[in-house]
C-alpha cells in the first residue's frame, strides 16, 4: 500500500480527540513491546553456545592475536561461513575484561531482538493503512514458541546476524517505497547486498531484494549500474581476498559439507523434522489466510514487497533441502522460516483476522510449552540433533556458555592431560577403540592435535598448536577428501588420523600405537600427489604476492579436487 491511502485509520480527524489508550498505535506498540521482550526473555533462558561457535571464537582470537583469520597459525583455512559474524566478534572481541563467550552469545541475542523488531515494524509500515483498530503480533509468536529460534540466537553461530540482517532488509525495502520518507536508494542496495557475507546462501535473498529494489524505484539503466556497483562492493573484495588468501572460491566448510550436491530425500525429511513435531503447517496457514482478507485489494507495491519475503524463503529453503539440511535441528531453515514470517509478524486485527490470530495464539502457547522432536531427551547425538539439549547434559551445564564448561565433557579431561603430558613437539592422536592418546615425534616446531569436535578444545589449547580436526572444518586435507557413504548431515566427511602422521609425524612410525606403519606410508605417498601438493602450497606457503596471485587463479580448480579417504597402494593421483 502506498502512502497515500494513510488518510485512513489513525490520520482521521478524530483521532487527536482520543486518549492515548484507545488510539491504535498504543495497542500496536505494547503488543510488539511484549512480544520482543518475552523473546529475549525466552531466548535468554536457553543461553548457551554451541562447539561450532566456539570454533568461530578461535578464529576471533587469532585475529585479535594479530595471526590472521584463521584457526591454526601459519595455515590459511577459512573454517567459519559468515565473514561479517566474524568480523563483528572480532571488533567487539576489543572490549576489554568480558569473554568472547559471552560477547558472542549477547551480540547474537541483541541481533535476534533487533531483526524481530525491524520485521515488526517493517509489516507495521505494510499494513499501516488497514490498520483501523491496530496490528496484533502474529507471525512473531511462531518465532517466539519455536525452540530453534530461542536455541540458536544465543548459539555463538550467524543465526542472530542473518535475522538482523533479513529483518533489516526488509524494513530498508518497505520504508524506502511505501511512505514517504526521504531515503535513498543506495543505502537499501548496500545493506540488500551484504547477503554473501553474512553466510554465502544468503546471496539468493539479497538477489530478490535487489530486483524488488530495481522493479519499485525503477531507475534508470545507469542508475541500476550504479546500484549494482554498491550492493556488490564489499562483497566482490572479499571474495578477491578470499580467493588469493585462502585459495578457494568459497569457505572451507561449503567443501567439508559438499555443497554443490543434491540429496534431497534427507533435505525433505529434515524439512519434516522440522515442521511435524511443531504441527508448523497449522499457524502459517492460519496466517496466510488472514493476509488474503485484510489485502483483497492490492497495489503492486504491496504485492511486490509481499512477495520479496515469501519468494526468498522458498528459495533459501529449496537450497537447504537440496544440499540435504543439516544436524542441528531447525538450524539451516531458520532464515528461510523468518522470511516466510515478516509479512505476518503483525497483522492488522479485525472481525475476521481476530479468530485466525487467537488461532495463532492458542498454538503458540501449545508448541512452546509441549511440542518437541522426540530425541529431544536422547542421551545420544545421532543423525539430526536437537543440540543445546546434547551439550547442555554432556556437559553437565544447564547453561554451557565458557569453554571451561564444555571442559566437564565426559572424554575432555584426558584429552586435556594429554596434551599438557607433552614436553615438546609432537602429533597426538587418539586411538578411538581404547580413547587412549599417542605422541609422535615431529620435525615440525609445534604440537599437532588430531581431533574431532575442535570448538572447546580450540579455546582450551594454546593458539600456536595446531588442532586438526578429521572432518574437515579446520583441515583442508580433509576436506577436499571423498565423502562417507551415508555420513551425518554436516559431517560427510572424516579422514582418520594416519593422515596427520603422513603429514606431520617423523618417519618411521613407531610400533604399538593405533597406526599401522604401511597406512601411514600409503597415505604419505598419497600426499606427495602434484593437486594435493598444491593444496598444501596454498595454504601454508608464506603469502607473497605471488602466492596471492596463484591462489586466486587456482582457486578456480582447486575446490575440484577430492582424494580417496582411505589410502591403499599403488596410489594413483588425480582429481
Amino acid at each position: 500500500m502506498t502512502q497515500t491511502n494513510t488518510t485512513m485509520g489513525e490520520n482521521t480527524p478524530d483521532w487527536p480527540s482520543r486518549t492515548w489508550f484507545r488510539r491504535p498505535s498504543t495497542w500496536t506498540w505494547s503488543g510488539f513491546g511484549l512480544v520482543l521482550m518475552v523473546y529475549a526473555e525466552l531466548a535468554w533462558r536457553r543461553r548457551w553456545m554451541s562447539d561450532d561457535g566456539l570454533i568461530v571464537l578461535r578464529t576471533v582470537r587469532q585475529i585479535l592475536a594479530g595471526n590472521g583469520p584463521v584457526f591454526n597459525i601459519g595455515e590459511r583455512v577459512e573454517a567459519n561461513t559468515s565473514p561479517l559474524w566474524t568480523a563483528v566478534l572480532s571488533v567487539l572481541g576489543l572490549i576489554p575484561g568480558v569473554p568472547l563467550e559471552w560477547i558472542s552469545a549477547v551480540t547474537g541475542l541483541l541481533f535476534s531482538v533487533a531483526g524481530l523488531f525491524f520485521g515488526l515494524d517493517g509489516a507495521r509500515r505494510l499494513y499501516q493503512p488497514l490498520a483501523f483498530h491496530g496490528l496484533a503480533p502474529a507471525g512473531a509468536l511462531v518465532v517466539c514458541a519455536l525452540p530453534p529460534f530461542r536455541d540458536f540466537a544465543t548459539s555463538g553461530l550467524e543465526t542472530g546476524l542473518i535475522t538482523l540482517w533479513l529483518g533489516g532488509t526488509w524494513w530498508l525495502l518497505v520504508r524506502r517505497m511505501s511512505t514517504m520518507d526521504e531515503l535513498r536508494t543506495w543505502p537499501v542496495a548496500l545493506v540488500a547486498g551484504l547477503g554473501p557475507l553474512v553466510r554465502p546462501d544468503l546471496a539468493l535473498f539479497s538477489a530478490v531484494a535487489l530486483a524488488a529494489l530495481f522493479v519499485l524505484a525503477r531507475p534508470g539503466r545507469r542508475r541500476v549500474l550504479g546500484l549494482l556497483a554498491v550492493a556488490a562492493a564489499l562483497p566482490l573484495a572479499y571474495q578477491v581476498f578470499r580467493m588469493g588468501y585462502y585459495g578457494l572460491l568459497t569457505p572451507n566448510t561449503a567443501l567439508v559439507k559438499e555443497a554443490s550436491e543434491a540429496n534431497w530425500a534427507r533435505g525433505w525429511a529434515y524439512l519434516t523434522d522440522l515442521v511435524q513435531p511443531y504441527w508448523l503447517w497449522l499457524p502459517l496457514l492460519a496466517l496466510a489466510a488472514a493476509v488474503v482478507t485484510v489485502a483483497s485489494t492490492v497495489d503492486k507495491t504491496f504485492a511486490v514487497l509481499t512477495a520479496v519475503p515469501v519468494v526468498g524463503a522458498v528459495l533459501l529453503a529449496l537450497y537447504v533441502i537440496r544440499v540435504g539440511g543439516d544436524f542441528m535441528h531447525g538450524r539451516m531453515l531458520l532464515p528461510a522460516l523468518f522470511c516466510l514470517l515478516l509479512p505476518v509478524l503483525a497483522l492488522p486485527v479485525t472481525r475476521v483476522t481476530v479468530v485466525l490470530l487467537a488461532v495463532v495464539g492458542i498454538w503458540a502457547v501449545v508448541a512452546a510449552g509441549s511440542l518437541r522432536p522426540s530425541y529431544s531427551a536422547s542421551p545420544r547425538a545421532v543423525g539430526v540433533t536437537d543440540e543445546r539439549s546434547f551439550w547442555s547434559r554432556a556437559t553437565g551445564h544447564e547453561h554451557p556458555v565458557l569453554a571451561e564448561d564444555y571442559a566437564d565433557h565426559l572424554l575432555m579431561p584426558t584429552t586435556l592431560e594429554a596434551i599438557r603430558g607433552v614436553s615438546g613437539p609432537a602429533v597426538l592422536i587418539q586411538d578411538y577403540a581404547t580413547r587412549r592418546w599417542y605422541a609422535y615425534s615431529t620435525d615440525r616446531p609445534y604440537v599437532t592435535v588430531a581431533a574431532d569436535s575442535m570448538g572447546a578444545l580450540g579455546l582450551l589449547i594454546p593458539l600456536d598448536m595446531r588442532l586438526r580436526d578429521g572432518y574437515g572444518l579446520a583441515n583442508p586435507f580433509a576436506a577436499h577428501s571423498t565423502s562417507l557413504v551415508n555420513g551425518r548431515p554436516g559431517h560427510q566427511k572424516w579422514l582418520p588420523p594416519v593422515w596427520e602422521l603422513a603429514n606431520s609425524a617423523r618417519l618411521p612410525i613407531a610400533e604399538g600405537g593405533p597406526a599401522r606403519g604401511e597406512d601411514v606410508a600409503a597415505a604419505r605417498a598419497a600426499l606427495d600427489c602434484p593437486a594435493i601438493v598444491e593444496i598444501d602450497a596454498s595454504v601454508r606457503d608464506p603469502l607473497t604476492a605471488g602466492r596471492f596471485a596463484d591462489n586466486l587463479i587456482g582457486s578456480f580448480t582447486r575446490g575440484s579436487v577430492r582424494f580417496p579417504r582411505v589410502a591403499t597402494p599403488p596410489v594413483v593421483c588425480g582429481n
